[in-house]
This record gives structure tokens, sequence and C-alpha cells, in this order.
């Protein structure tokens, strides 16, 4: 983290920033509290950024964020260790997939900043560890055992759906296979479970239940998050041609599950040795369905089919170099499957090891791993990791308006009221070190609502970037404004600052 911080490059993805500002509004804000959380993105790692958020210097550097992703990437690679280890009984293989998990050089960037890859790979890598506790347990018909470890297990299953939409299927999918476990276990292991499985049910039951309350009550649609107008399906259909299909994949699960495929590559290897790691890996898979010691780990495959229906059917694109259309877009999903990698790999290369011919070829497997897996990430080192190159090439012509609506911000009165929407370009308030109690944005609802009808009326100054509610609004209701200062910026929307004479005036004695 102090590298990239050194470097400038926390806040290089837009989405960072929005999470910072999220997080900034539940304390500053016109209308503070938690429905300045919004929609689309789920509350928790907003929520782990309070405790620093409110500081402007971990504010407008990113570090309220970041700090809590490096923790949860130090969590990640203990639970990394604890699964592996418990599928081998070996230390070494536990090490092995600790290590390919916390050397990745992609997720060592990710978790430097405030996104939400580090914070949701813990939460899945400690619901299979506990998982694996409670198949190792039931296995060995210690009920008691098996109770405890699936209630513990519903905790990081909870978190993980209260970070990403990945948790939901998760979740999903986990509570399925306990059932097919605990109905195919003996009668007496069923009659002492039932009271642990339901409990289980419940409290994961309890994260998406909570979600769509807050959403039908603050939104009055419980599915606002899918289907409002700053969902993933909304922004993708406003962005596509008409006639078109928006992305590549779209209603074309093959298609879809191959560019997942391929980011998840292209986030443990570069050029011909993306193919080895996942390859071996993706074996060790296939041996463990007729494992059943090391088939609770499967849970952690089920990114690829949970990206494959987003891509397909949810809007959600990933773009990347050398495939059609040929840019960098969410390539960093593929790092959903590091675990599987890291854990799989090692697992395959225990295999290797036990079959123990002599001495020196467990030495001989041993030195293999280790070039594979150096060779594996130096090729990444030496690309750059894919996750930085699509923080830096989508960051280029964003930050520099950003930085040019800043300065201009600066010049306005400190005391003044501003109007803005914030879920584009947020970044220029955050440079700015503009409180937000002093921005109406979309965040303030209803007082947003009747800014949006009268903009003259509601702020001293309006930001109005082409394309955004606000400059829809100046164009709907003109009265009382007047432009001071146009910012053009290669690539990105023009950007008019408008002044009211209205609010001017009442403020003159």
């Amino acid at each position: 983290m102090a590298w990239y911080y050194r470097h400038g490059e926390l806040l290089l993805y837009g989405d960072a920033v929005a999470h910072l500002n999220i997080a900034r509004r539940v304390v500053d804000s016109l209308t503070p509290g938690p429905l300045q959380l919004g929609t689309v993105w789920l509350p928790l790692p907003h929520l782990l950024m309070l405790p620093l958020i409110w500081l402007d210097f971990f504010w407008q550097t990113g570090l309220a964020g970041s700090i809590a992703s490096m923790a949860a990437f130090i969590a990640g690679a203990v639970g990394i260790y604890r699964v592996a280890e418990a599928l081998s009984s070996s230390t070494v293989a536990g090490w092995t997939a600790a290590l390919l998990f916390l050397f990745n050089p992609n997720l060592l960037y990710m978790q430097a900043t405030a996104m939400t890859e580090a914070l949701y790979l813990a939460a899945l890598i400690w619901s299979v560890e506990r998982i694996t506790a409670f198949a190792t347990a039931l296995r060995e018909k210690r009920a008691d055992a098996a109770g405890k470890a699936l209630l513990e297990s519903a905790a990081p299953l909870a978190a993980g759906m209260l970070i990403r939409y990945d948790g939901w299927l998760l979740a999903l999918v986990t509570f399925l296979a306990v059932a097919v476990a605990i109905a195919r276990a003996g009668q007496r292991l069923r009659r002492q479970l039932w009271k642990p499985a339901l409990k289980f049910l419940l409290l994961i039951a309890l994260a998406p239940a909570a979600w769509l309350g807050y959403n039908q009550i603050v939104f009055g649609n419980a599915l606002e998050f899918a289907t409002g107008q700053y969902s993933a399906r909304a922004i993708a259909a406003r962005s596509s041609r008409r006639g078109e299909a928006p992305h590549p994949g779209y209603r074309d699960l093959n298609t879809a599950q191959a560019f997942f495929a391929r980011a998840a590559r292209l986030n443990v290897a570069e050029g011909h040795a993306r193919y080895w790691l996942f390859s071996l890996a993706l074996m060790a898979a296939l041996v463990a369905v007729l494992d059943r010691k090391m088939r609770p780990a499967l849970l952690l495959w089920v990114p690829w089919p949970f990206y494959a229906l987003s891509i397909a059917y949810g809007g959600v694109p990933i773009f990347m170099p050398e495939w059609w259309p040929d840019s960098y877009y969410n390539v960093r999903y593929g790092l959903q499957l590091l675990p599987a990698i890291a854990v799989f790999a090692a697992l395959f290369f225990h295999v290797l090891r036990r079959i123990r011919w002599t001495d020196r070829y467990v030495q001989a497997v041993t030195l293999v791993s280790v070039m594979l897996c150096f060779w594996s990430y130096a090729t990444v080192w030496r690309a750059t990791p894919i996750c930085l190159r699509e923080a830096r090439a989508n960051s280029i012509t964003r930050v520099a308006l950003e930085t040019a609506v800043a300065r201009q911000l600066t010049v306005l009165p400190a005391d003044a009221r501003l109007m803005m929407f914030s879920g584009d370009h947020g970044g220029a308030l955050q440079q700015a070190a503009i409180p937000f109690h002093r921005v109406l944005n979309e965040g303030n609802f209803r007082l947003w609502e009747q800014g949006l009808a009268s903009p003259a009326d509601s702020a001293d100054f309006i930001i109005a970037i082409e394309g955004d509610p606000v400059a829809a609004a100046v164009v709907a209701h003109p009265a009382g404004l007047g432009p001071i200062a146009v910012i053009h910026s290669r690539g990105q929307p023009a950007v008019t600052i408008y002044r009211s004479h209205i609010r001017t005036l009442r403020s003159e004695p």
C-alpha cells in the first residue's frame, strides 16, 4: 500500500472514489445518516470506512478504504492457508496456497485501494474454511462440531452478501450443498443438526432481506439496485446503440463465461504462462469432484457461473485487450477466482508430491512448482498487473477533468452551497476538500428532487456535467442562472458552472 500511496495511485479507480464519497456522506451531508448509503452498491464496505472517513486526510487520500482492504487481505491469506491445509493435511500445501494469494501482483494493487475485491475475497475464503470444517466434522460424525462450524460460516457468508452480489449466489449454493450433506447423513446426525441448519438458514437470509427491505422503504422498489436508473442493467442499456448488443457475451452464456475465464487467467499470468496455473487448478478441481474430503472447496469456483450469468443477463460487461472492443473494463472481476486457483494449484502440487517415488522426485516436484508460480507472477510484473493497467487507462481523462473542476471550485466562496451530481465525478469535490454538507447531491433525495425542479433557488453555484441530471435540470429550468465557467477536457463531457442570481439577490442587504 505504501508504494502505491507514494506514487499517487490509490484513487485511480473511479469506483474507489465513489465508495469513499458514499461513506463520507453518511457522516458529512445536508442529510447525514444511513440513507446516504444509497443503492446498487452494498453497504458493508462503506460502513467499514466510517471509523476514519470523517477525517479529511483519510478521505482525500483514500486511506480510509485502503486500510480496510489491507486488513481483509491479511485475513484472506490466513483463511486460504487454513483451507488448503485442512484439505491436504499438509502445511506445505497451505503455505503454497497462501503465498500464491499473498504475492499475486493484481491483488497486491487492489488491496491497496478502496475497492471491494479484497473484502469480498476474505468473506468467500472464510465461509469456505468454515464449511470445510463442517464437512470434516460431519464425515467424522461429530454433530456438535459440525453444528458449531455451520453456524460460524453464516457470519462470513452474510458479510459477503453485504459486500458484493457474488455472495448471494455463494450463499444459495452453500445452503443447497449443506442441505444435501445433512440429508445424506445418518438419521441420528440429521436429528441433531436440523436446529443448527435452521439457524444457519435464518442468519444468511437476514442480509439480503435487510437490503431488499431498505430499498423498498427508501426507494419504493425492493429491486432498485437491480432495475433502477443507476443499476448495471440500466447503464448498459443507456450506453448501447439501438438494436446492437450492449457488450460481448450479452445473452450468450458461452461467450460470457469465456470472457470471465480469460479475465481470471490474466489476473494470475500473462502471455503463454496464463494457461498453466489455471489449467492445473482445473485438473485438481476435477479430482475434488470425486474426493469427498476436497469437495467443499469447490465452492471457491462459484464466481465463474455468477459472472457468466451477470455478463449474459445482468448488464455487467468485461472488456480486455486483444478481444473486442479492445479496451479495459472490469478485468478486475477475474480476481474472484484467485482463491480457487491458489487452493487447487496447491492441491495439484500436493498430489504430485504424495507419489513419493524417491526423495529426489519430491524435491524436483517442489522445485518445478516454485518455478512455475514464480514464472507466472513474473510475467504479470513484466507486463504490469492488468488491474493496475485498467485503472491507469481509465483514469487519465477522468482525473484530468476532476482536477480542472476542483481548481475552479476552490476559488468559490467558502460558505457557498453547491449543487452537483456526484456519482460520476465526485472526485472533484474530494480533491477540492469541499465538505458534503455544502453540496446538494443525489444522496439528499427530497432536497435533490426539489433542487432539480428549481436549481437557481437551491444552490449558489450549480455544476452541470453534460448528460447528467443537473445539466438536464438547467436546460429545463434556466431562470436565474448565469454561466461563469466552462471546462473542457479531452475524452470527457463538458462541465459548466452556473451562478444563481436569485440566491445572490436574497443574500444582499
